[in-house]
């Protein structure tokens, strides 16, 4: 059987404090969604408005073409997203030679449709919602991207320049063993990444951080009611706004928001 998405709603509002750097699509039996990591090592100067937008942009390329690969139908979620880094790191190289710390990096979560429902494979804090055919909403995360540093302040208030120091420690050590593992060009990247299968969804949400926001700020209770905001464009288009309106309210930088919302095709 032939597997693909059917879109519903995509909404993106771009945050405060640097041009867009998420990026989301859909193509054959895949949709994802990537946010890229806010720049804290010293940028490399890819060729786009900043280094994540640049992943961003190339990663959604990369993994446009597996979907749509002839082969594309027998690789799992993670061998996908292993496929897609591949691709990044051979065009990265001539661009960048061999340098990995400070290339950019971002979290991304990959939806595989197959026969057997769908494979969710995710690298640090983008969610996947997946309404099933009863309503019933399941939410997907791997790991907060900055959750080890906020572990280790242990819910201090640090100085910001000692936060600053462990954030970039952090980005230091991504992608090594025992820490996060985000999405930069080692393909290897790809098996740490949290998988999870479900039944056959009516309905899946690929979500960043930024847009999950309105949920961390009380602007809807929940996973099920943040699911039926996001389902009609004109409704998430309501709730970025009111989301933007409330982070202005409080003084809060917006990050970038993206929100993709699709149903799967009547099967070939």
């Amino acid at each position: 059987m032939r597997h693909s998405w059917e879109i519903v709603t995509r909404v993106q509002s771009e945050g405060d404090a640097h041009p867009q750097e998420d990026g989301c699509g859909f193509a054959g039996p895949d949709a994802w969604i990537i946010d890229g990591a806010t720049t804290l090592l010293e940028p490399l100067g890819l060729p786009a408005a900043t280094d994540p937008q640049w992943l961003t942009q190339a990663l959604t390329t990369a993994l446009a073409r597996v979907g749509t690969g002839e082969m594309s139908g027998s690789l799992s979620a993670r061998d996908r997203l292993a496929a897609a880094l591949r691709r990044i790191d051979a065009v990265a190289q001539p661009l960048v030679g061999g340098e990995r710390l400070r290339f950019p990096s971002a979290a991304v979560s990959l939806a595989h449709l197959d026969d057997d429902g769908v494979q969710i494979a995710s690298l640090a804090d983008c969610r996947v919602l997946v309404q099933d055919p009863e309503g019933g909403v399941t939410v997907v995360l791997a790991e907060q991207a900055d959750g080890r540093v906020d572990e280790a302040l242990d819910g201090q208030l640090p100085d910001p320049e000692e936060r600053l120091r462990l954030l970039r420690r952090d980005r230091e050590l991504r992608n090594t063993d025992g820490n996060l593992w985000v999405a930069r060009r080692e393909p290897e990247a790809a098996q740490h990444a949290d998988l999870v299968r479900l039944p056959r969804p009516a309905l899946v949400a690929l979500v960043s951080d930024g847009a999950w926001r309105a949920v961390d700020l009380g602007l809807v209770g929940s996973a099920e009611e943040f699911l039926r905001r996001v389902s009609t464009p004109v409704e998430a288009l309501e709730l970025l706004t009111e989301l933007r309106r409330e982070q202005a309210r409080i003084g809060e930088v917006a990050d970038d928001a993206t929100v993709l919302v699709l149903r799967p095709a009547a099967l070939d």
